[in-house]
């Protein structure tokens, strides 16, 4: 028998439900649709600085793992957003794909029913029925693209979308995001350097030709004319944290000298909480301390928050704890709720001395 040349190590190949067929089973609402293309041009006001009364706040799970936890949260969150909507835009996070470092649970599209079997065309549909629902309780979405093909299916649900650490540096991300209808931010590398976050927005912003998907999951070559609504998210990393006052004016000066001298969000937790989640609040309120003492570079902090607070593992076949994320350790919803209020009256503190000014 002579020696296998091609699929060596591939068990199987599976044709996938279309992007169509998806979306034809789970139609965009119109009451979503106004709401995502408000919200993203709400976005763009503030990432342009059209709008520099409120800070973008993008806030909520590491990662979505119990549709009914998610559901909670975003009915108490809606409340919040609400009452700050003066001063905050609150977007919720609603990752389904996780990148690992080596191995581990890789995220709801990859494994939905969280026991190894990776039903990825299952884990499609349950990702788009929790956008249209949190969507449809009036509160916009955020999420990490991590597959490139992966935005055919929600990205219409999305309002703003991340491109994290280990991928900024990818020229297929940097593609996809040239091509995307929601802001993006790109996160700096994993060492904590900022030049290739600063490097993938000068390439996203121009117009790329490369190979994906079309809504009827064909081949095809995808052309765009580049993404003008794009910005850092300063995440830390390298044992280094980038959040502080020295920090955000080196970034943005060198933002300026490229010719994009757009805002800058914090993530509050990863390098920048030197992966303690609980100093995810002193972060967010170190970097507040800055905006309201003028600093206009800053249009956004970004957190991870849960129903309660921590972490627990993933197991196959384990039972887990309501509302803990199996992923990064999240600080859990009543610190969350006082910190948005926290954060929102000290915006309110602000231009109430500005106009008496």
């Amino acid at each position: 028998m002579s020696e296998q040349i091609e699929n060596r190590h591939i068990i199987d190949i599976s044709v996938l439900v279309s992007p169509r067929q998806i979306k034809t089973t789970l139609p965009l609402t119109e009451e979503a649709k106004a709401l995502v293309l408000r919200t993203r041009q709400e976005i763009r006001d503030i990432l342009h600085g059209r709008d520099q009364h409120r800070l973008l706040v993008v806030v909520g799970p590491c990662s979505i793992h119990d549709p009914e936890a998610c559901y909670a949260y975003a009915e108490s969150l809606k409340r919040v957003a609400d009452a700050t909507r003066e001063h905050l835009l609150i977007v919720m996070r609603t990752y389904f794909e996780k990148p690992r470092t080596t191995v581990g649970w890789k995220g709801l599209i990859n494994d939905p029913h969280l026991d190894g079997s990776c039903d990825i065309e299952a884990g499609l549909a349950l990702a788009r029925t929790i956008l249209l629902n949190v969507n449809n309780q009036g509160l916009p979405c955020a999420s990490e693209f991590l597959d490139p093909v992966t935005p055919q299916y929600i990205s219409d649900l999305i309002s703003w979308a991340a491109v994290g650490a280990r991928t900024t540096e990818s020229q297929r991300h940097r593609e996809m995001a040239s091509g995307v209808s929601m802001p993006v931010g790109f996160k700096n590398g994993m060492d904590g350097g900022s030049e290739v976050a600063v490097n993938a927005m000068i390439a996203s912003r121009q117009p790329h030709s490369f190979v994906g998907i079309n809504l009827d999951g064909l081949t095809s070559i995808v052309k765009t004319n580049g993404n003008p609504d794009q910005h850092i998210v300063l995440r830390g990393g390298g044992g280094k944290v980038n959040y502080q006052s020295e920090d955000i004016i080196q970034v943005a000066e060198s933002l300026r000298e490229e010719g994009i001298p757009r805002p800058i969000m914090v993530d509050c937790s990863h390098g920048n909480s030197e992966k303690d989640h609980t100093r995810q609040n002193h972060v967010a309120h170190t970097v507040m301390n800055q905006v309201c003492q003028g600093q206009n570079a800053i249009m956004g902090l970004l957190l991870e928050s849960n129903i309660m607070p921590g972490k627990q593992a993933w197991q196959k076949d384990h039972p887990l704890a309501y509302g803990v994320s199996i992923t990064d350790a999240c600080i859990g919803w009543e610190e969350t709720e006082r910190l948005l209020y926290e954060l929102a009256e000290q915006l309110q503190k602000r231009s109430s001395t500005q106009t008496t000014n």
